[in-house]
């Protein structure tokens, strides 16, 4: 049987990418002939979406690599921390883990410690009020958790923001659309098709910069609550080794 003739031809699988290739090409452009015929309005809604798109792009690097960081340099801190023998040895080790968030709640406990002793009669190395500790790490959680959270905010807002302002362009779009219709006379899809691309268009653009953003924002608050509960046990930790030791 000749190779033409054969129920699987082998180029019909190149013939089926081919083919699927042209069609994306072909809708790409589609889109880009539908962005250039519609209105100053639609382009605009298409430059703030775009606008916020690689904003919000931006920031989900820029935070994911924060929370990486952070998190590797937490992981070895707490590893340095529990082997460690005195507090001094932590703080004297602490240079290339200046990223952990848990840093930070132990350099302001340590500093609170060390206040007290400074203050304490007869070189006694006492802290007179665990209170104090403790409200010092209370305050340090909250300005690392205020650093791991910044720009974060941000997505939540795009991801309530985006979907509107598409929707804006959308009505704006049929509104042409039915003017189109009301001058000419015509219901046609010629008369009509460029006022419902341009809204097609931006509910979909509004879409695409919403629905990242709201899936990192999401992922990004449970990655803050995680490390909120550390930070709390870590300052349950050290306020235990801190009663054993000085008082």
């Amino acid at each position: 049987m000749p190779a033409s003739e054969l129920p699987y031809a082998p180029k019909a699988m190149p013939t089926s990418a081919a083919g699927r290739a042209g069609r994306v090409t072909l809708r790409a452009v589609q889109l880009w002939t539908a962005f250039q015929q519609s209105g100053w309005v639609g382009k605009s809604v298409l430059a703030i979406l775009l606008l916020f798109s690689i904003i919000s792009w931006a920031v989900m690097i820029v935070v994911w690599r924060r929370f990486q960081r952070s998190h590797r340099a937490s992981r070895r801190f707490i590893a340095l921390f529990r082997k460690a023998k005195r507090l001094a040895d932590v703080q004297a080790a602490l240079a290339p883990l200046a990223y952990a968030y848990l840093v930070g709640l132990f350099r302001a406990g340590y500093a609170e410690i060390e206040a007290q002793i400074a203050h304490s009669e007869g070189g006694r190395q006492t802290v007179k009020s665990l209170d104090s500790v403790e409200r010092s790490l209370i305050r340090a959680t909250r300005i690392e958790a205020a650093r791991l959270s910044r720009f974060v905010p941000f997505l939540a807002t795009t991801a309530a923001a985006t979907p509107f302002i598409g929707l804006f362009g959308t009505v704006w779009g049929i509104m042409g659309a039915f003017s189109t219709i009301g001058a000419t006379g015509s219901t046609s899809i010629t008369a009509v098709a460029p006022g419902i691309s341009e809204a097609l268009i931006n509910t979909a653009a509004g879409l695409f910069a919403a629905i990242p953003a709201l899936l990192a924002y999401n992922h990004f608050v449970q990655r803050l609550r995680s490390s909120k509960g550390e930070m709390e046990d870590f300052t349950l930790e050290f306020m235990n080794l801190t009663e054993r030791n000085f008082t």
